[in-house]
């Protein structure tokens, strides 16, 4: 394995996590409480509706079974650091998109394993393996939530300080994912042209449908406007990098990342293009004005 894939993407990652848990504090968690209503729609969406709706794509476009499970390891991916960006850029509830991406990062410690387990063991793509054991769960742990953990200590001792590096940080974690999944896709040029082609089809067709459930859902059940932008993006934009530095990693497959990669690359322009379609206008009622204030509000108190 080249350098990139033994020091640089888990670095990489580490990074971009850690730019995460800067922003976060417990009261992130603790506002989950106060709009229970589209937290649990969005999170059913994203750990439910989304891996379901994916493996029938899955099975509909009759991918090999290594990229079958590069697909289902990236439906099982949370939201990642890039939809507080998008939320924040078309007028979502970014408050509620940091609330989403503490919890879900937390929850898919467990589910991303079950849902590759589950993968893995229906697609057979590796003869002798039968799925991600325990070793390679604490890995995933170790990978998503200890640097988490450790930008929440920094933030909390150091207030001014994460303050200070927030913007940054974030800059660079967008600057990083864009480096590490050009890295990937050069470096696995040959293998990546080679099945490109089945693969843009179903991973627009997946990123679309993932923006879509995250925005129509929420909002048949009288969910506010602001809040489904903000799952639509959580929902919809799945964190390409994780997935990558699982695959290649953990998991020791290239070929696996690929769905990951070519995601990664189609997502950027598929989320921007429809946030123009569901952004906030700012003509908005009386109403959802003095909702949106009392958001930014909370928002604000939360991360003064």
């Amino acid at each position: 394995m080249s350098a990139l894939t033994t020091i640089g993407l888990p670095v990489a990652l580490g990074i971009i996590m850690f730019g995460l848990g800067l922003s976060l504090t417990l009261g992130d968690f603790a506002r989950v409480l106060k709009q229970p209503k589209a937290v649990i729609v969005a999170l059913l969406c994203q750990l439910v509706l989304l891996p379901a709706i994916c493996f029938g794509l899955v099975l509909a476009f009759q991918l090999p079974p290594v990229l079958a499970v590069g697909m289902m390891m990236l439906a099982a991916s949370p939201g990642g650091t890039t939809a507080n960006l998008y939320s924040h850029l078309f007028r979502g509830d970014v408050a509620l998109n940091i609330s989403l991406t503490a919890v879900n990062s937390v929850i898919s410690v467990v589910t991303l394993p079950l849902i590759t387990n589950f993968a893995i063991i229906y697609f057979d793509p590796f003869d002798s393996q039968l799925g991600m054991q325990w070793s390679k769960v604490l890995e995933v742990f170790a990978i998503v939530l200890v640097p988490v953990a450790i930008g929440m200590v920094v933030r909390r001792l150091w207030p001014a300080f994460a303050k200070a590096m927030d913007k940054p940080v974030r800059i660079a974690s967008i600057i990083i994912l864009v480096v590490v999944i050009a890295g990937a896709v050069a470096s696995n040029w040959t293998l990546l042209v080679a099945n490109f082609a089945r693969l843009s089809v179903i991973t627009i067709v997946f990123c679309l449908i993932s923006l879509s459930v995250g925005y129509l859902v929420p909002r048949l059940l009288k969910v506010g406007k602001r809040q489904a932008i903000a799952a639509s993006f959580e929902i919809g934009i799945h964190n390409a990098t994780l997935a990558i530095v699982i695959a290649q990693t953990v998991l020791g497959s290239v070929e696996l990342s690929l769905p990951a990669a070519v995601y990664g690359v189609l997502m950027f322009f598929i989320a921007f293009g429809f946030g123009f379609l569901i952004r906030e206008r700012r003509g908005a009622s009386d109403d959802e004005i003095a909702v949106a204030v009392a958001d930014d509000d909370a928002e604000a108190a939360a991360h003064p």
